[in-house]
């Protein structure tokens, strides 16, 4: 299962490539077929095999010879990676079909972010509706919906305690960022957060609730923290230099899949010694 994950993972991140190149450009992932962006010309099937073609070609166009960006080969074999792994640790079932397609968005909007400074709102609104969507059927961990409940003594059925913390969750990291950014602009005037960070992070809390949204936010914002300053005083960026947040996001989210529970268990063990 693990290896149909593998190759199944492949053939995705092709088509995360193609959202990856197009979407920020606002042209359709569906026609026309692939081109070389250096010559236009038609990529033939047999060049188009995930990652094979890309290491038999050497990385270049069979046409024109054009170099093709590194970014094709490891969006595919991570996207692969991460299929795999969610097989391991999810098996097959419902579970597992909503954090590989969290995932799969995240690594779209992680290179688009990076690239060009853009989360596509095909990503993250749709996103968002499938996280709200999913969390009835794949329950979410107990966080500010069940504490809501449990103030005004209500106790409805799981599914609908699940569904509650989606929509809270995505309503209160969304609207918390917002209001970060609303803030930064009234005292200094310029733009801190664009508003698909925003939609980003509603999108995060929706699938995996208000305790893991928790974790990768603060995970992000200390990586981009780290990286910016190192940066700045390396002299490859100015202290106003804008950063990819939502690439810090998607990383962060990513990572949350997988360790998430063991972090957040070993804390409240901690916490309740």
């Amino acid at each position: 299962m693990t290896a149909l994950a593998f190759l199944l993972g492949l053939a995705v991140g092709s088509f995360l490539n193609v959202c990856i190149h197009r979407w920020p450009r606002a042209e359709s992932v569906v026609a026309p077929r692939s081109r070389c962006p250096a010559c236009n010309g038609q990529i033939a099937w047999r060049d188009n095999v995930p990652a094979l073609s890309y290491i038999l070609l050497r990385g270049r166009c069979r046409s024109c010879g054009a170099a093709v960006p590194a970014r094709y080969l490891l969006v595919e074999l991570a996207t692969a990676g991460l299929f795999a792994l969610v097989a391991v640790e999810f098996g097959a079932g419902l579970a597992a079909l909503k954090v590989a397609l969290l995932a799969a968005m995240l690594t779209i909007l992680f290179f688009t972010d990076l690239e060009h400074f853009v989360l596509p709102d095909q990503v993250t609104v749709s996103g968002l509706l499938a996280g709200i969507a999913f969390s009835p059927f794949v329950p979410l961990r107990a966080g500010v919906a069940q504490v809501g409940c449990d103030l005004l003594g209500l106790h409805p059925a799981p599914w609908a305690v699940s569904l509650l913390e989606s929509l809270a969750s995505a309503l209160i990291f969304g609207g918390l960022l917002y209001l970060t950014g609303e803030i930064f602009y009234r005292l200094r005037g310029v733009e801190g957060l664009g508003f698909g960070d925003v939609k980003l992070v509603a999108m995060l809390a929706a699938f995996q609730g208000s305790s893991e949204a928790l974790l990768a936010l603060l995970a992000a914002c200390l990586l981009a923290t780290l990286y910016g300053t190192a940066a700045v005083l390396s002299g490859r960026q100015q202290w106003r230099s804008p950063l990819p947040l939502g690439s810090y996001l998607a990383f962060a989210g990513i990572a949350a899949i997988f360790c998430a529970d063991d972090i957040l268990n070993r804390y409240w063990e901690l916490v309740l010694e």
